[in-house]
């Protein structure tokens, strides 16, 4: 049986890597893609989420969800993603319709409507949707199968403070109660996504596909690899939010440690600070599978695979 997935995000060139090889990959059942503001505002990711289903040439549907965090005002990273947030291929206007109701809404029924433990979370962006979810229905809180989220950093700080990783930095209260909720999380913080770099023989082999797929990832790759080159003076970019996927469908790809994992929401320079206990030196109990190390070319070898099998 393929494992239910719902996948939230604010795409974003990586999350729609992530979108795409998830609908590439059989043994995943996407049972629908929420959209929230994170990257860039929500009327952008929700378009950007229906293009990237369209692409992909498989039906599944596409909620619109939150439009700010919780309790701060929204942070966006143009300055990463661009102003479309999808800057580096241009797709038409999605015909894939932006479905009636609220992402909070279709999460929490999904939930109800399979049994009990079957249905992973898989967010990409901020935890705004989920943590919205969780606090007008706690009865779902208890039906989450596990919750494999990009987000955090320990070893390799921050990428939008010194301190803070962007996802969780955005909306650090919603990161908070998602955290402390008891779901079985998986993390894949910046310390493994910034070992997934991509390199120039990749995207040209993406590029050199006879689909529409491949060439679309080069052209994201190429866009937001600029940025990130400068940046962290790497040979590529990290695709951080396909590592939620690539753990799903091949966890021993990556290697970490369960540990617990508090959220920073009242420093003065660290809110947004995924606090990873990672040599214990606390008693606080293990929440959370923390990864730290990745495959990295047995990583890029599965995305390669999967993105061939679009059209």
């Amino acid at each position: 049986m393929p494992q239910k997935i719902i996948i939230d995000t604010d795409p974003g060139q990586d999350d729609a890597v992530a979108i795409l090889t998830a609908l590439a990959s059989p043994e995943l059942q996407v049972l629908g893609i929420t959209a929230v503001a994170g990257n860039v505002p929500l009327a952008l990711t929700q378009v950007n989420a229906r293009k990237v289903v369209e692409l992909s040439g498989v039906d599944v549907p596409v909620y619109a969800g939150c439009d700010r965090p919780l309790a701060r005002p929204l942070v966006t990273a143009e300055h990463v993603h661009g102003k479309t947030g999808l800057d580096g291929t241009d797709l038409p206007e999605p015909s894939v319709p932006l479905q009636d109701g609220h992402a909070v809404d279709f999460i929490i029924r999904s939930l109800r409507d399979h049994d009990a433990g079957t249905v992973t979370l898989v967010p990409v962006g901020p935890l705004t949707n989920i943590a919205e979810a969780f606090r007008r229905a706690p009865d779902i809180v208890a039906r989450v199968q596990q919750i494999v989220l990009m987000g955090g950093a320990y070893f390799e700080v921050g990428n939008i403070t010194p301190a803070a990783e962007f996802n969780i930095f955005v909306d650090p209260e919603a990161a908070a109660e998602v955290f402390a909720s008891g779901v079985p999380l998986v993390v894949l913080p910046l310390d493994v996504t910034h070992k997934a770099l991509t390199s120039a023989d990749w995207i040209a082999t993406l590029r050199a596909m006879p689909n529409r797929t491949g060439p679309a990832v080069a052209g994201w790759t190429d866009f937001f690899e600029r940025f990130d080159t400068e940046k962290y003076g790497s040979s590529g970019a990290p695709l951080h939010d396909p590592c939620t996927i690539a753990w799903l469908l091949q966890p021993d790809l990556f290697q970490g440690r369960r540990i617990n994992v508090e959220i920073e929401t009242e420093g003065g320079l660290t809110t947004g600070m995924t606090v990873a206990d990672w040599w214990g030196v606390t008693d606080r109990p293990a929440n959370a599978l923390f990864l730290k190390d990745v495959d990295r070319d047995g990583l890029f070898a599965l995305l390669t695979e999967r993105l061939g099998r679009l059209p």
